[in-house]
């Protein structure tokens, strides 16, 4: 079973957006993204989708025995972006998946925060 956390990964819906992939930012680089960061991946996606909304966010996941708080980024792309054909549409989320892990995975290296356990 593979137990390490994926760097980004997509999810297809019919209802907007059609398309959003997930970049797990706050795991891998220990800070959430700055607005310069969001603004080149914006330009990275650009050549690969017509149109694309880039949220950035800070999720806080709580349960009885655990609490967990996360920097993540979110690439939403409309459905009329996305071609009907089932096989172009995977092979677009995961053009998509790419040109976002290679953008994060610059981020990370450019500008690292070391993740402490409490």
């Amino acid at each position: 079973m593979d137990t390490e956390p994926q760097l980004a990964f997509y999810r297809r819906s019919p209802e907007p957006p059609g398309l959003e992939v997930r970049v797990n930012f706050g795991i891998f680089a220990g800070r959430p993204a700055t607005a310069a960061e969001i603004d080149d991946l914006a330009h990275a996606l650009l050549s690969k989708v017509g149109e694309v909304s880039i949220v950035a966010e800070e999720r806080h996941e709580v349960g009885e025995d655990s609490e967990a708080s996360l920097h993540q980024v979110r690439v939403e792309v409309d459905p009329e972006y996305i071609p009907e054909d089932e096989h172009d549409a995977d092979v677009l989320a995961g053009r998509i998946v790419e040109a976002a892990e290679s953008w994060a995975r610059g981020c990370v290296a450019e500008r690292h925060a070391e993740v402490s356990e409490p």
